[in-house]
């Protein structure tokens, strides 16, 4: 068997469970350079490659990969919560997806890592039964899970799912809990400071960066936005017959106190149309009532905070301050302050 520990606080290999697909997203242990992908000291990268490796062989290579049990820190002392059964890969996924090495750049030295991605199934209790059985060499006995058998036989994914009751986020949940965070959101603002307008492109970029599928896009005039700053479109579908679902999108370069309010909300509702949605990003946070309101009536607002766009630009390696205005530089124009 094997205990895969997380912290999930490194910001620069962002380990992420996402209990409403029961999928998670999980890091190699070379996050430093100097060491070749597979040479780490506890030998965790050579094991993700053998395990993946076996996934999508025969139920017999299967059998040949260890159960994973996750652990993810609760913050005091060396505690740790059990999250799960895992297994390698996924349903939605394909090989190719499931494991990755991944370019990453420290001390300006290039170096390699493993992205990986694991299901938790459907086992809500791991008995202790089962483990002896493990430590027995029984792995398949009585006591094995219906879900691990599947799996084993038949690469059949169940995942454990787990729909968030908590809809309306806090204010602390929307934004970084940590200063390297909030350090990246300060270097957003400044930026975009002598025209926040500027902003709206970036946005449009982290929500392609987050949605992959967004198809065409287009930045409306500033002088009759209309409270859409763009619109775009959402491809869905077989490349050979694909269909688009339009979408209006706001943004707002706001200062860390500054909420978004019903005002800037409710101007974004009043423009989407039928079978169309929207999409909220601000480098701030939605207040309270505002966000209840969108929640309690149903409409269909993505809302892209703070804390979302610290996340997303670091799932895709832009960790650090100087990463991101890097890639600020590289996407958008340089502030005028700044020539």
């Amino acid at each position: 068997m094997v205990a895969l520990c997380s912290s999930g606080k490194d910001p620069d290999w962002p380990d992420a469970l996402d209990e409403q697909t029961g999928l998670f997203t999980y890091y190699g242990d070379n996050k430093r350079p100097g060491t070749e992908l597979h040479n780490t000291p506890r030998k965790g990268n050579l094991l993700l490659r053998d395990v993946y490796a076996k996934c999508y062989g025969t139920a017999d290579d299967r059998r040949q990969i260890p159960p994973f049990f996750l652990f993810t820190a609760i913050g005091t002392w060396r505690d740790v919560r059990f999250r799960g059964l895992l297994v390698p890969g996924a349903a939605s996924s394909n090989p190719d997806d499931d494991l990755q090495a991944i370019w990453r750049t420290k001390d300006g030295l290039r170096f390699q890592n493993y992205r990986s991605r694991f299901t938790v199934l459907d086992v809500p209790t791991v008995t202790r039964a089962w483990i002896d059985e493990l430590f027995a060499g029984e792995p398949e006995g009585p006591y094995c899970p219906s879900s691990w058998r599947e799996w084993i036989e038949g690469r059949v994914y169940r995942p454990l799912l787990a729909r968030r009751t908590t809809v309306i986020r806090t204010r602390e949940e929307q934004t970084p809990a940590e200063g390297e965070g909030q350090a990246i959101l300060t270097a957003i603002r400044s930026w975009f400071a002598d025209d926040p307008h500027r902003f709206e492109q970036c946005a449009v970029e982290l929500w392609r960066m987050m949605a992959p599928a967004t198809g065409r896009t287009e930045l409306t005039p500033r002088s009759r936005d209309g409270g859409r700053d763009a619109v775009g479109e959402y491809v869905l579908g077989p490349a050979a017959d694909r269909i688009g679902l339009d979408f209006a999108m706001e943004a707002k370069c706001y200062g860390p106190r500054n909420s978004v309010g019903v005002r800037e909300v409710s101007r974004l509702i009043s423009r989407i149309r039928h079978r169309m949605f929207g999409v909220f990003v601000t480098t701030s946070y939605v207040d309270r009532q505002a966000y209840g309101e969108v929640r309690d009536d149903g409409h269909p607002i993505v809302l892209i905070c703070g804390r979302d766009i610290v996340d997303i630009l670091r799932s895709h390696g832009y960790a650090s301050v100087a990463e991101v205005e890097r890639w600020l530089a590289s996407r958008f124009s340089m502030p005028a302050a700044a020539r």
